[in-house]
């Protein structure tokens, strides 16, 4: 649960909410294992909620073949509700494949099986990832947390020098080398989502610098790279810590 917790955290998902999956009593027959098994998985699935303080609503019917499950359902952009998380507890099937371990008693014991998938499916939840940050990722998980752009060609040695130097101190940049006009450059590099636009021409040659721009916030001013490099590492550490 915490480690779900955790990645909703880190991806700034609120608006979630957490669903236990119990049989359909009426349709016991689909099921595999022994209502003893049943009846003990279900009871502590519901039991560890809450200790956790979790306030689950319960669905009847929505377990899966072999065991109760506890979800967790992301509401996206649209207000369509996602599985994204799930947690499953499994008494039946260490029973079908036999499966023992030894325990401190040196006795044979059959494992509880806990299915756990943090994402659930992948695609799914990358697909609400983009629809809730609307392409927007976080800084830390942003493919390019940067992108240099030359006014013109003769300025695209500086800018591969300012790559390297951010790159060395851990910052993810590409350069816009093209042949287009600035404007036209920044405004397909802000269609792109990417964090932060930096221009390099003239002055910043001349001052060992570079112009800043933020997403959706606008001009930052000139500043020296080292000094960029520790403002993008310091944010990461911020949300590091924050959805530690």
């Amino acid at each position: 649960m915490e480690i779900i917790h955790i990645i909703f955290r880190a991806l700034d998902f609120k608006d979630y909410e957490a669903q236990i999956s119990l049989r359909d009593p009426e349709n016991k027959e689909k099921y595999i294992g022994s209502e003893e098994n049943w009846e003990r998985a279900e009871k502590e699935i519901i039991e560890v909620c809450e200790e956790k303080g979790i306030k689950a609503k319960i669905e009847l019917g929505e377990a899966a073949f072999y065991g109760p499950k506890l979800d967790f359902m992301v509401k996206d952009a649209l207000g369509r509700r996602w599985q994204l998380g799930t947690i499953q507890v499994d008494y039946n099937l260490p029973e079908r494949f036999e499966l023992e371990y030894t325990g401190a008693d040196n006795q044979k014991h059959r494992p509880v099986m806990i299915h756990r998938a943090p994402f659930g499916s992948m695609e799914r939840f990358v697909a609400v990832l983009i629809e809730h940050t609307a392409g927007k990722f976080p800084l830390w998980l942003v493919p390019d947390q940067a992108v240099l752009i030359p006014v013109s060609e003769k300025f695209n040695a500086y800018a591969e020098e300012v790559a390297k130097e951010l790159r060395q101190k851990d910052v993810r940049v590409i350069i816009d080398d093209r042949n287009e006009k600035i404007g036209r450059k920044i405004r397909d590099n802000e269609l792109k989502k990417i964090p932060y636009l930096l221009v390099v021409g003239e002055k910043e040659i001349e001052n060992k610098e570079i112009s800043v721009r933020k997403q959706g916030e606008g001009d930052m001013g000139s500043m020296k790279i080292a000094n960029f490099a520790e403002i993008i590492n310091n944010e990461v550490e911020k949300q590091s810590l924050v959805n530690s």
